[in-house]
């Protein structure tokens, strides 16, 4: 007997994306949103011995890589579900993100954040019309208190990674840093690319697998937030101790998403993870030498490169720089170094 298709017990949004999905989401986002630059820098290249090309994603609409995910979901809802409003938990990228979206397109938004997050974050995410409801992330469970809310007010959950429509808009991005390679005569020999939930990395593999089957792609995460490295080596999902501190607050998921992790084992190489004087120090480095502002979470990939992590000798590697939302005190400090 034939088994059953996967759909027949998956949810559809719980399935991976096609690349013929990301594909359409580039289209869909092409209006709205920016085709960031691809930067090089020769002082850069010297330094670590290969070419560096560093995609300045801080410069998407709400500082990062976010709204491409936020705005593709958006876009294809129904009229009626967008006008009763969504909802989103995240610590402050997603939730920029879907504020912003949702604004565009005329609906509600109600966002779960840390306490903790930083306060730009929590600031701008209302300013861009959202409400916000805090929590505390080690007491709380933002999931269910995002459940609840929109159980209660009828509103639409928009997760932050585990979603066709989110993993298919982050990886957007993905095509355009192969193509923009190609463009500069370059064939990337490794993809880096920044990693939490799993939703980025997991769209981005996706897209480089069908247009550069040669390009390894890593994810890269805080040291002490290994969870997909963890989950990696030993086969099934592992969790993080969401106690522990880091600067990273972007990266601090607690474990990879099912789905995101089912695609991590097919098209990832692996994953690195960094310190947080590493991250900062590839903060200081991205402003000296490509002029950009970088948050934590969105250095890291950068600071894996510069650490030595990946070996970088005569190769190209293709480094996405994925958000730009640091608050000005620990930005100062990044520039201050040690």
């Amino acid at each position: 007997m034939d088994q059953a298709p996967a759909s027949v017990e998956t949810p559809w949004h719980l399935l991976p994306p096609g690349f013929d999905e990301i594909e359409a989401a580039a289209g869909r986002i092409a209006d709205a949103l920016v085709r960031t630059p691809l930067l090089e820098s020769e002082r850069v290249n010297r330094l670590i011995g290969g070419r560096l090309l560093l995609k300045a994603e801080g410069l998407q609409r709400t500082g990062s890589f976010k709204a491409r995910g936020a705005w593709n979901f958006i876009s294809q809802m129904e009229d009626a579900a967008r006008a009763r409003g969504v909802i989103g938990f995240s610590s402050g990228n997603h939730a920029q993100a879907v504020a912003w979206a949702a604004g565009r397109h005329g609906a509600p938004a109600v966002l779960v954040m840390p306490a903790d997050a930083p306060a730009t974050k929590i600031r701008r995410t209302r300013e861009w019309g959202a409400e916000v409801v805090l929590y505390d992330r080690r007491t709380e469970d933002r999931e269910a208190i995002g459940r609840d809310i929109a159980a209660s007010r009828g509103l639409t959950l928009i997760p932050p990674f585990e979603d066709r429509r989110i993993i298919a808009g982050a990886g957007t991005v993905g095509i355009e840093m192969i193509r923009q390679a190609e463009a500069l005569g370059a064939a990337p020999d490794a993809l880096l690319v920044n990693c939490s939930g799993g939703g980025l990395a997991a769209g981005c593999a996706i897209a480089a697998h069908a247009l550069s089957p040669t390009t390894e792609v890593w994810a890269v995460e805080p040291q002490d937030y290994d969870d997909l490295a963890r989950s990696l080596a030993s086969g099934t999902r592992q969790a993080n101790d969401i106690s522990r501190p880091s600067i990273c607050d972007a990266l601090l998921a607690a474990t990879p998403g099912a789905m995101t992790f089912a695609v991590a084992q097919r098209h990832l190489r692996g994953a690195l993870g960094v310190s947080d004087a590493e991250a900062m120090a590839a903060m200081r480095l991205a402003f000296e030498e490509f002029r950009l502002v970088l948050e934590p979470g969105g250095a890291a990939a950068l600071a894996a490169v510069l650490a030595g992590r990946i070996e970088a000798g005569g190769r190209v590697l293709a480094v996405l720089a994925s958000g730009a939302n640091v608050d000005a005190e620990l930005f100062r400090e990044a520039l201050a170094g040690a």
